[in-house]
């Protein structure tokens, strides 16, 4: 779709702003908006608001409260919103954190409540301020040293001028970015169960080759595990700890530098192999404490997250540099040499294992699961050969289901792009969208 621009633009005389239609106005948002400070009341419900889909008409979920806001039963605490409010979080306004209330509730008094006091639309201004030039604007505004410590205070808010159209062409353009985000919306949710599926059948195709083998025809017997059923007769099916040690890591706080040995931690693992190229570094002092007693990678050894990203695993390969583990994950070492640490990933990331580790783990927001547990997770071993010849075929197939969902992955980020192209142009008088409206009513 291409749109036309604007017959005639001036100079906005705001540097950030640029030039603007020369019909639209620029205004402080002091003129368009005053602050608003009242205290919450029983009754109301405590919004959801978030930096990238702003405020909800969803109350916050029980686990939620304690993780999003401080709770209180003194609802004083709070600050009461109400529809056309625009709610900001001071301390994420450079990050986009804008967003407009629909329904009476209240937020935490984290952030700051801009009531209209014009007819203009809430809804265009927080699109206006979502923009990557008026992001950076508000960058600017923000007091403080670093950008986790900035904040942008009312008073500095208040002093940022933004272009406007006139308030019929603001509900025009709000009327063609609802539209047209609605069928991006669409496009992305319909990639977005693609990826879902492809999970699933992934799941689904590993699950069965690791506790079933690739031999149709093979005999059966019960494993004598209630959600392995049958496997392959000449399979066993024992715990873990039977055909692989299990490895923590030793309890010390390492000292990290900015050149020195890697230590991996749960980001490290979340690949095929173990990723250290953004990992920290630490000494060769504390790498020699930390991979005491055994605990040096070596080829062939898994390492797997036991806090917050349970169950991802990945693979030490030959190409790896020396380097420590750090206290979220540990390692896992076969006891016979010909046993493949392919096929152990295969079933390590499989829907039987993933079951059992959902049963263990511990934690309301941040889930961990202890050693011991992992030691007695009950695996299926076939023969060493036909270990490698499943990892052979289910890397193959893996593959597919990989290119497929980086694909769908990649299709979801150009639309999302998109959107946020489209709504940047809309809202900032690069395209003229009045025709478009018109034409489709």
């Amino acid at each position: 779709m291409t749109l036309p621009r604007y017959s005639a633009y001036r100079d906005s005389g705001v540097e950030w702003l640029g030039e603007m239609p020369a019909h639209w106005t620029t205004v402080r948002l002091g003129a368009l908006f005053r602050e608003a400070v009242e205290e919450g009341c029983e009754g109301l419900p405590i919004l959801s608001v978030s930096i990238h889909d702003g405020v909800s008409d969803r109350e916050l979920a029980e686990e939620e409260m304690d993780r999003k806001v401080t709770r209180s039963d003194d609802v004083t605490k709070y600050r009461r919103v109400e529809p056309g409010d625009l709610v900001y979080n001071m301390m994420r306004a450079w990050q986009g954190g804008f967003g407009t209330v629909t329904v009476s509730g209240m937020v935490s008094p984290a952030y700051v409540i801009a009531r209209p006091t014009t007819g203009l639309a809430t809804s265009f201004v927080e699109q206006l301020l979502r923009t990557s030039a008026a992001v950076e604007e508000m960058r600017r505004l923000s007091k403080g040293v670093t950008d986790f410590r900035l904040r942008l205070y009312w008073d500095e808010f208040k002093t940022l001028k933004i272009a406007v159209p006139p308030e019929h062409e603001q509900a025009t353009i709000a009327s063609f970015l609802d539209r047209e985000t609605a069928k991006i919306d669409g496009l992305v949710r319909e990639q977005e169960r693609l990826i879902e599926l492809l999970a699933e059948k992934r799941r689904a195709v590993v699950s069965h080759a690791v506790t079933k083998g690739l031999d149709p025809n093979a005999p059966m017997k019960d494993s004598g595990i209630d959600w392995l059923g049958e496997v392959p007769a000449h399979w066993e099916a024992y715990a873990l700890k039977r055909f692989w040690s299990v490895l923590d890591c030793k309890h010390v706080t390492a000292e990290f530098v900015d050149e020195g040995i890697p230590v991996a931690s749960i980001r490290e693992v979340q690949s095929r192999y173990v990723d250290l190229g953004t990992a920290k570094m630490t000494t060769e002092a504390f790498y020699e404490l930390l991979i005491g007693e055994g605990r040096r990678p070596e080829v062939g050894d898994l390492l797997f997250s036991r806090n917050a990203t349970v169950g991802e695993v990945a693979e030490v390969a030959d190409w790896h540099p020396p380097f420590a583990m750090g206290q979220d994950i540990c390692l896992l070492r076969k006891s016979a040499p010909e046993f493949s640490s392919a096929y152990l990933r295969h079933v390590l990331k499989a829907a039987s294992t993933i079951d059992q580790l959902a049963c263990v783990m511990i934690g309301s927001t941040f889930k961990r699961v202890n050693v011991e547990e992992i030691r007695a997770l009950m695996v299926p071993m076939p023969p060493a050969d036909e270990q490698h010849a499943i990892s052979t075929h289910l890397d193959a197939i893996t593959a597919k289901f990989d290119a497929l969902t980086t694909e769908a992955e990649r299709a979801v980020a150009l639309l999302k792009e998109r959107r946020a192209a489209l709504i940047s142009a809309a809202v900032t008088g690069k395209i003229d969208v009045r025709g478009f409206v018109e034409e489709a009513a």
